[in-house]
């Protein structure tokens, strides 16, 4: 503003705003401000306000042992009743937030804190996590639903259940009876599940403080709390042959007969080392893993030029599982080696660079600080990370496939204590060879024109089509 001034006075007000880019209406504006006095006066009272006396009276009065207890409406209505007038029912609020008197008499409704739940498995039948999924019926608005009893560390399915209706009772007969097959004590298992009506219902609650089972539950609207589960509902729906609907309670029993036994005994899980879940959840992982390191070795004494990084080893089986794994704070590095490779972007002091003038290359440059204060941007090979030189490595077309590894950095492995990482949930599994979830034609429709349809179109809206109902199997399937 001070420059415009200057202008004013050789240019005119309208040129001189107009050359420094300022509106006319902010320099009036400020301009005026300047000429007000600005001296501290006392604020006028209002000719309306109640004198010190008149609301001293009203304080008075809602403190009265008769009005103590009475909102402001009440005593202004009971005194309108008397004849007496004091002021508005607003004005004793005011005088009542001006002495601090006006707050909530009860505390308010707060949503209660849901803690993350944390659960480790090093064994099979420690952890097990279960929900329920619906498969479509023979017509709308028609379900059929599916109970699976998950293990975490082996991702073997324990028990599932195909029934018409979601209920506790049969909630309550699949994880008995699981537990009785798999010969589970007590005070030895946690069964995890979502907030689902039959996972909190007090007779599923009532039956696992009877059997000794510690219950888990995920928060609710968090579905990677139960990730496991998760997981395995999109490998069952993702399966070549899913059907879009089921004709039959007995077509969806076929198709799961067909599937479980395929998820257990024959799919190679990444989670797990590629292994499936029934060598783990019986034991035969070490003797698996070791005879393909066998065979691995005789591959590499016959052709050990083939691979040019070190022998190869089948992928490690995770020792520990975990559904949340604990946060653990790690300082971040400092210094320059930080700064390399988390941009990959140097700022180097006066010393380690030449002075140069401000330059652009390629995209893939460094950023390099130099003596005369000014910014230089180069391509310097020597500050490429440790961390990019290896994926140029394995991006090479030269070179063979890097041996295989865990799919998830940070897995304690079986031959390595649990104490140390955390092991995070495993990723989603889908089955090899899994079709899309939609392998149905697609038909196109032509774009709808607006222009000839009717101003009106008659019809009823919020009422369901009337489906006859379908008589389902009164027997259950329980596997």
């Amino acid at each position: 503003m001070n420059a415009v001034d200057k202008l004013v006075s050789t240019t005119g007000t309208a040129a001189a705003c107009r050359a420094l880019s300022v509106p006319r209406a902010s320099y009036y504006r400020r301009r005026r401000s300047d000429d007000r006095d600005i001296s501290d006066k006392p604020r006028r009272r209002s000719p309306r306000a109640l004198t010190d006396r008149e609301r001293q009276d009203v304080l008075t009065e809602l403190h009265s042992e008769r009005f103590v207890d009475k909102s402001p409406a009440e005593v202004h209505a009971c005194l309108l009743d008397e004849g007496t007038y004091r002021c508005s029912v607003r004005t004793m609020y005011r005088i009542l937030s001006q002495e601090n008197e006006i707050r909530e008499r009860r505390n308010q409704l707060r949503h209660p804190t849901y803690q993350k739940p944390e659960l480790l498995a090093t064994a099979p039948n420690q952890v097990w996590s279960w929900d329920i999924t619906k498969l479509l019926g023979p017509s709308k608005w028609t379900y059929f639903y599916l109970y699976v009893i998950l293990d975490i560390f082996s991702r073997y399915v324990v028990g599932w259940m195909l029934a018409s209706k979601e209920s506790t009772e049969l909630a309550k007969r699949l994880i008995r009876e699981t537990i009785q097959r798999e010969g589970v004590g007590q005070n030895e298992l946690v069964i995890h599940s979502d907030r689902g009506p039959s996972m909190k219902s007090h007779g599923v609650a009532q039956l696992l403080a009877t059997l000794g089972v510690t219950k888990s539950h995920s928060r609710p609207h968090v579905s990677n709390d139960n990730p496991f589960s998760e997981s395995q509902f999109k490998t069952l729906k993702y399966r070549p042959g899913f059907p879009d609907r089921f004709c039959s309670q007995e077509h969806g029993l076929e198709f799961c007969r067909e599937f479980f036994p395929w998820y257990n005994e024959e799919h190679y899980h990444c989670g797990i080392a590629m292994l499936t879940p029934a060598m783990v959840h019986n034991g035969l992982a070490d003797q698996v893993l070791a005879k393909r390191q066998r065979f691995l070795d005789i591959a590499y004494a016959a052709h050990p030029e083939r691979f040019v990084n070190k022998p190869p080893s089948p992928p490690k089986r995770p020792a520990a599982v975990w559904i949340n794994p604990p946060l653990i704070e790690t300082q971040p590095p400092s210094g320059p080696v930080a700064a390399k490779n988390e941009f990959e972007i140097s700022l180097l002091t006066s010393a380690e660079t030449s002075a140069g003038p401000l330059t652009h290359g390629r995209s893939d440059h460094n950023l390099n600080n130099t003596a005369s204060g000014s910014i230089t941007l180069t391509r310097d090979q020597d500050l490429v990370s440790e961390h990019e030189k290896r994926l140029l490595e394995i991006d090479d077309p030269q070179k063979p496939d890097a041996p295989l590894a865990h799919p998830r950095p940070g897995y304690p492995l079986a031959d390595q204590p649990t104490v140390g990482p955390r092991v995070p949930a495993e990723l989603a599994s889908v089955s090899p060879g899994a079709a899309e979830p939609n392998d149905s034609i697609e038909i196109q429709q032509p774009p709808l024109d607006t222009r000839a349809m009717p101003k009106k179109i008659p019809g009823v809206w919020g009422l369901a089509p009337r489906e006859s109902p379908v008589k389902q199997p009164t027997e259950q399937a329980l596997h």
